[in-house]
């Protein structure tokens, strides 16, 4: 990659950043080939560096806060699926009213979907993060609980 190119590239980067990998990345960019995409990648980098900052040294610190393993796509997806199944359920009443179907509609069959869906995630979420951060984990646990036990509610009381 050209010199210049290589350097404008690497000033995308937070003053913070740039003392401590600086030098090390430039070289790295001028030695190596280039092309568009790497050139994206590396203003994509740059633009997430000064969005959510590296933080000392070290590439996997320790989850210090609910927030952090909130933000988990295995945690949050499942909370969204329960929202969403629930918002569907009471959707598909505010417009038709409590009905009973002889056959199951198509909100049934996405309602079931999204919480059978949901199962292996939740799986998957409590044995990658249990054993890293159980103090933060079982509050996201408990809210996925939740918000699953909130889609069953109108279920379960209106024999849908």
């Amino acid at each position: 990659m050209n010199r210049t190119v290589a350097h404008l590239l690497m000033r995308l980067y937070p003053r913070y950043w740039r003392e401590r990998y600086g030098e090390e990345f430039e070289a790295f960019l001028e030695t190596h080939h280039g092309d568009f995409g790497a050139s994206v990648n590396v203003v994509w980098s740059a633009l997430c560096e000064h969005v959510f900052p590296t933080r000392g040294g070290k590439m996997h610190q320790p989850i210090r806060s609910f927030g952090a393993v909130l933000k988990q796509p295995s945690a949050f997806l499942p909370l969204a699926m329960s929202l969403i199944a629930l918002a569907m359920v009471l959707g598909d009443i505010a417009i038709y009213g409590v009905v009973h179907r002889a056959d199951e509609g198509a909100v049934a069959h996405l309602w079931q979907l999204l919480m059978a869906g949901q199962t292996p995630i939740v799986a998957f979420f409590a044995i990658r993060w249990l054993p890293r951060a159980p103090r933060q984990t079982l509050p996201v646990l408990a809210l996925q609980a939740g918000a699953a036990l909130a889609s069953m509610a109108p279920v379960f009381f209106l024999n849908l």
